[in-house]
């Protein structure tokens, strides 16, 4: 059986899984004290100047504050190579520009930290998502070599890029 196949055979009999950070409340409308995100039927949103709160929303500290705060990453991406030290500038701004896009339609998709270590760099973020489009900016703009893991147990995403 080809790999694709065996991959596929696998995840058809494991359950669905839900995030729980991201539901805050069984119902109604919420809204972050930190970052003025607004929970309402079931989605995180950025609050525009004509959003008007209802009576009775519920106070709450959102799933990426609590991340923030907590220090506890939904994303990973580890960068190396030559070529990175080459175009440290570059990718830095790549990666920030990649979160801007993303933060600006999803409320949940933010930069942890951004770590320059010795010879890479260390990127966390707030969701997986986030992580996996900074993963694929990087691979369309510079190639490379890129490997994705995602964690069964809960939604988390290991991704390393190189490129020498």
């Amino acid at each position: 059986m080809a790999k694709f196949h065996q991959s596929q055979k696998n995840n058809v009999f494991l359950p669905e899984q839900h995030d729980s950070t991201l539901n805050p409340c069984s119902g109604g409308t919420a809204y972050c004290s930190r970052c003025n995100a607004l929970y309402d039927a079931g989605t995180w949103a950025w609050q525009t100047p004509e959003t008007r709160l209802p009576a009775g929303v519920t106070e709450v500290v959102c799933p990426a504050c609590q991340r923030i705060e907590d220090k506890a990453p939904a994303g990973t991406l580890t960068l190396s190579g030559e070529f990175l030290k080459a175009h440290h500038r570059e990718i830095l701004n790549l990666i920030h520009n990649t979160e801007a896009l993303e933060k600006a339609e999803h409320a949940m998709e933010r930069l942890l930290e951004v770590t320059t270590l010795d010879d890479a760099v260390q990127v966390t973020t707030t969701g997986v998502h986030l992580a996996n489009r900074i993963g694929h900016a990087l691979d369309s703009a510079y190639k490379g070599e890129t490997k994705y893991h995602y964690d069964d147990d809960q939604p988390y995403v290991s991704i390393h890029w190189q490129r020498d």
